[in-house]
């Protein structure tokens, strides 16, 4: 099993938990660590000067109310921007370091991004507790060029769909070497992608199956029940009730 992974079931909090109102702060990553959680999930982009900084979408917009781009900003200024008096945006190596040991599933949002996210992980030695997670098949394939087969990573949308159709049909796929789990929704579409036979499937290749984003109590007991590795959550607060209800919230020195 890879270094990144505890025994399942795993428990994320998505951006933090973002139904707090804030995401992907260091407040929200100190409110999810304080409940007990040792895994965030996170995103990242780079600025026009190449500091990768933890942030979602591609402009400040939504959460800043700006119409600028992150990768189209130095991050002496991207450092200044405020959301109710807190800094808005942080910085990768400065996360890393905050929480020394929390693992961090990370989604590497643009090309621009994937040197300097790289590069920073191997500057503070955090490599065997990251998971490289994207969207993009093409943008996987070159992180895992650059970082190697030892740092974790999930699969891309056009390899899950290979994993669903493979699942179906009876067929064998092949999987990068570094790749530990399937990251997905439990739809696409109109298509269900978590069922037991995905997820059999999955664990037959050595994957986990992580399911996003589940903030429904009952939905989550139910995917436990078909017996997925992992859930990412906005409501931090919901997951670990439901996981302390079925003994396996992690305590220290039980992971």
């Amino acid at each position: 099993m890879s270094a990144y992974l505890d025994d399942p079931p795993l428990a994320f909090a998505h951006r933090g938990g973002a139904a707090e109102g804030d995401e992907n702060t260091a407040e929200a990553f100190e409110r999810a660590v304080a409940l007990g959680y040792r895994y965030v999930e996170t995103d990242v982009h780079a600025t026009a000067d190449g500091v990768p900084v933890v942030f979602h979408d591609a402009t400040l917009a939504r959460v800043a109310g700006r119409p600028e781009r992150v990768e189209q900003l130095r991050w002496a200024d991207l450092s200044t921007v405020r959301v109710g008096g807190a800094a808005a945006v942080p910085r990768l190596d400065d996360v890393l370091a905050a929480w020394p040991d929390i693992r961090f599933n990370i989604d590497v949002k643009a090309a621009s991004a994937i040197e300097p996210t790289v590069d920073t992980l191997t500057h503070t030695g955090a490599g065997d507790r990251v998971l490289l997670a994207s969207f993009s098949d093409a943008r996987l394939a070159a992180l895992r060029l650059l970082a190697g087969p030892k740092v974790a990573t999930s699969l891309g949308m056009r390899a899950v769909a290979r994993l669903k159709a493979a699942s179906v049909g009876g067929w064998r796929v092949t999987l990068p070497p570094s790749a530990v789990a399937a990251q997905v929704p439990v739809r696409y579409g109109r298509m269900r992608l978590v069922d037991r036979r995905f997820i059999g499937y999955a664990h037959r290749l050595g994957l986990q199956v992580h399911v996003w984003t589940i903030d429904d109590p009952t939905e989550m007991h139910h995917l436990l029940d078909l017996g997925v590795d992992g859930i990412m959550t906005d409501r931090v607060d919901v997951l670990r009730d439901v996981y302390i209800s079925r003994g396996v919230w992690p305590t220290e020195g039980n992971p």
